[in-house]
């Protein structure tokens, strides 16, 4: 059966939502501003297969996610998770690659399309650099901890803070640095409005009240082109 004469997705979806692959398909979609649509046209399919896709636990042939991970400006492996347990930059370099400087607007356009970054603060046992789920509000770069984890260290300190993305198929990438001073965010109105707007809650889970903004004195990012 091919992928565009699939059943159809209300009357064949599997309890327990959509697979790992579908999951990426659609972060990658939304993360590229892409409608069903638009990358059905792309890789040759229908909407409603896409939408079957990234709903059930599906498990597409290897030509068709080919095609899906092309449409997507991704490749396969990642698609399917492949360097999930992986750090990034195991790729080869890219023949002739360029540094390039972003601009202030380009780091906060990429700095919105991210929800992990990592936040550097000094603690009783050293410097440390630690993983947080944030928000970008008003350019001001925001995230939620526990008082007694490490995060919470940054708490009136100057710190650095980074966001970056690979891509080990093109052995390109871009990294954006946010230096600013972190402050303890006080006003309830302030504090329901990044609970409220927050694209993600903390990835650790628990309660994370202690909300923590980082007003940046300087941004600045770098872009690594394969020509």
């Amino acid at each position: 059966m091919s992928e565009a004469a699939r059943p159809d997705p209300a009357a064949t979806r599997r309890p327990g939502g959509g697979g790992d692959i579908g999951r990426r398909v659609a972060l990658r979609r939304e993360r590229l501003g892409l409608s069903r649509e638009d990358v059905a046209g792309r890789a040759g399919t229908s909407p409603s297969y896409l939408r079957y896709l990234e709903e059930s636990p599906a498990d597409p042939g290897t030509g068709f996610l080919l095609r899906l991970a092309a449409a997507l400006d991704t490749t396969a492996a990642e698609l399917r998770g492949g360097g999930v347990g992986l750090p990034p930059g195991l790729g080869q370099a890219g023949s002739r690659p360029d540094l390039v400087e972003l601009t202030p607007r380009e780091c906060y356009d990429l700095l919105s399309t991210h929800g992990v970054g990592r936040i550097s603060v000094s603690t009783s046992k050293g410097p440390s650099i630690l993983p947080v789920n944030y928000s970008v509000m008003d350019d001001a770069v925001v995230f939620r901890t526990a008082p007694d984890a490490s995060p919470a260290a940054a708490a009136g300190a100057e710190v650095a803070f980074e966001v970056d993305h690979i891509d080990e198929a093109l052995s390109e990438g871009w990294s954006v640095l946010v230096v600013g001073r972190a402050q303890r965010v006080t006003d309830p109105e302030a504090i329901r409005r990044v609970a409220a707007d927050a694209y993600s809650k903390p990835w650790p889970g628990g309660s994370r009240e202690l909300c923590l903004r980082i007003d940046p004195t300087r941004v600045t990012g770098r872009r690594i082109r394969v020509h």
